[in-house]
Order: structure tokens, then C-alpha cells, then sequence
């Protein structure tokens, strides 16, 4: 996926499907529409994202303005369900992908990533059923989420990967970082999430008791009482440099992932108008050779305390 096929931030629109607390879907219809009014292209769903819910949402927000967007969704993560953490069945790759073009309203998916590695099932096999969707038309573009370097090997010699979707921000890299020689290697694009480490960059959450009950995010160790203190601790020490470079944190967090090279593609999710836009304003933060060293060495990779996700789900990443 070459980069200049989207904008240089994308929109993680997972948020909008109830995650980090509840959402209302007239208000996010109005968001992707605005993000793209602000010039994003590259908008990034999931079929597991309300178990369907997002794709029809992204679908709605859409209609009307297919040519102005470049559509990436994902299939085969279960979470669970059924005692398997995904689904990577030749199979259930072609009925997963006709669910999702229809949810979404589009006759092709720019961007089709597997989700999640099955680990039954070999990814040649996986990736040959996805060959076969850009041979018949429905997909564009192939992409891998939470695999590892090997992993992306092993797809890449059956079809040319487009992009891997793995977890990179100043909190959270070792793994992207590990990753990001395969992906350059072979000349894929490494799509950012989480890029502002849930939340915790943007140095606004002091504390779980602000996140709605139903936000999943106080499920997450990173936000576990110590935890949060010791991650606290880190997003304070790139404060003085945002006010210095006169942005929010949040903003000096994706101005350094973008400065990672021109293949590095954050999608920031928000279910606020005003978060988008400030997101966007990273665009505007221009970091120095000296900077980008600087706000490295203030949160030194494998710095945060607490794993990506609960115990349970770190079984379906990085596999």
C-alpha cells in the first residue's frame, strides 16, 4: 500500500461501535463525515467492531462518497467466541468478506486484513482464499493485524501484503519496532493503532473513575492502578516538550510516529469532533532530528507497565 493512496492520518473509527463506553450513531455518522471534510481518506473498521455494528456505520457515513474514501476492514477475530481466538478457514474468509461488503454498502474493500492470526490454520491457506477475493474483484489490498515478522514472511510469499496493523506508539512498541524491519524489507506499510496508547498520551486520563463503566479500557492492565501511575509518570515527561513545541501531547505523540518514515500510518479513534481535529493538527507539528531523539529517550521503548491487553486476549497477538 503505497502511502500517498491515503492521507497520512487515518481514522480508527472502532470507538464508535460502544468500546470505550456508549455511543450514539447519528454522531458518529457526523464524524466520519467529517473526517473526511478535514481530509482523511483512510477510514479503518473491523467486522468485530459491534460484531457488525461499525461496517454498517462506516456504510451509512459513506453513502454517497465512495471515490473519497479508502476502505479497510478486518475478518476472522473471535475473540473467543466459540473457544477460538479467530477464524482463518479458507472459507470462512470468502463468507466473511461477502457479510462485510454488504454491511459496509460497497461492491470492493480497499483494504482486507485477517484480523487475527489463527493459529490452526496454516497463513498460506489463509492468504491463498484472500488472493482469491482480489482475483474475483472484491478486495483490492491484502493486510495482516498482530502478526509477526515471520508470520508476514510466510503471507508475503503467497501474495503481496499490502500493510500490517499492529500496535505502535510511544507507550507501546517494542513489537512495532521489531516488526518495522520486516514491513520495510518487503515494502509494506505499517498501519499505527492505538497511537496515542488508548488514551494515555493525550494526558487526559488521570485515573479509571473518569472512563464510562462500560469502557473496556478499565479491563486493560495498562490502566491497573499501579500501572497507571507508573504510564502516568512517562506521558508527563513529553508535557514540557509539547508546550515547547506549542501542541498538546496528544499531537507531539502522532507528530513522532509520523516522523518514523512516510510508511508509518496512525489512525487515532475519537468520538469528539474537537479530538478529531486536534488529532489532525499533528499534521502541523514539525519535529527536528534532536526533537524526535529527545521525546524517544523521555519514554524509552519497553518503559510501560502493564501487558497490551488483558491476560486472555494477549493469547491472539503477535502471532
Amino acid at each position: 500500500m503505497a502511502s500517498t493512496a491515503v492521507s497520512a492520518i487515518g481514522f480508527g473509527c472502532m470507538s464508535l461501535s460502544n468500546v470505550y463506553g456508549a455511543s450514539d450513531d447519528r454522531a458518529g455518522v457526523e464524524l466520519i463525515r467529517e473526517a473526511i471534510d478535514c481530509g482523511v481518506t483512510l477510514l479503518d473498521t473491523s467486522d468485530m467492531y459491534g460484531f457488525g455494528h461499525n461496517e454498517m456505520l462506516v456504510g451509512q457515513a459513506i453513502a454517497g462518497r465512495r471515490s473519497e474514501v479508502f476502505v479497510a476492514t478486518k475478518f476472522g477475530n473471535l475473540a473467543g467466541r466459540g473457544g477460538k481466538i479467530a477464524d482463518g478457514r479458507p472459507e470462512y474468509v470468502i463468507s466473511a468478506c461477502e457479510a462485510s461488503l454488504k454491511r459496509l454498502g460497497v461492491d470492493v474493500i480497499d483494504l482486507y486484513y485477517q484480523h487475527r492470526v489463527d493459529p490452526t490454520v496454516p497463513i498460506e491457506e489463509t492468504v491463498g482464499a484472500m488472493a482469491r477475493l482480489i482475483e474475483s474483484g472484491k478486495v483490492r489490498l491484502l493486510g495482516l493485524s498482530e502478526a509477526r515478522p515471520e508470520t508476514i514472511r510466510r503471507a508475503n510469499s503467497v501474495h503481496q501484503i499490502a500493510a500490517v496493523q499492529n500496535e505502535y506508539s510511544l507507550l507501546y512498541r517494542v513489537e512495532a519496532e521489531e516488526t518495522l524491519v520486516t514491513t520495510r524489507e518487503l515494502d509494506i506499510a505499517f498501519v499505527a493503532y492505538a497511537p496515542l496508547g488508548r488514551g494515555l498520551l493525550t494526558a487526559k486520563v488521570e485515573d479509571t473513575a473518569s472512563l464510562a463503566e462500560t469502557d473496556t479500557r478499565r479491563r486493560h492492565p495498562r490502566f491497573a492502578a499501579d500501572n497507571l501511575a507508573h504510564n502516568l509518570d512517562l506521558v508527563h515527561r513529553i508535557e514540557a516538550i509539547a508546550q515547547r513545541k506549542r501542541c498538546t501531547p496528544g499531537q507531539l505523540a502522532l507528530a513522532w510516529l509520523l516522523a518514523q518514515g512516510p510508511d508509518v500510518i496512525p489512525i487515532p479513534g475519537t468520538k469528539r469532533k474537537e479530538r478529531l481535529v486536534e488529532n489532525l493538527g499533528a499534521l502541523a507539528v514539525d519535529l527536528s532530528v534532536a526533537d524526535i531523539a529527545e521525546i524517544s529517550a523521555a519514554i524509552p521503548s519497553g518503559s510501560a507497565a502493564g501487558t497490551r491487553y488483558p491476560e486472555g486476549q494477549m493469547k491472539s497477538v503477535f502471532l
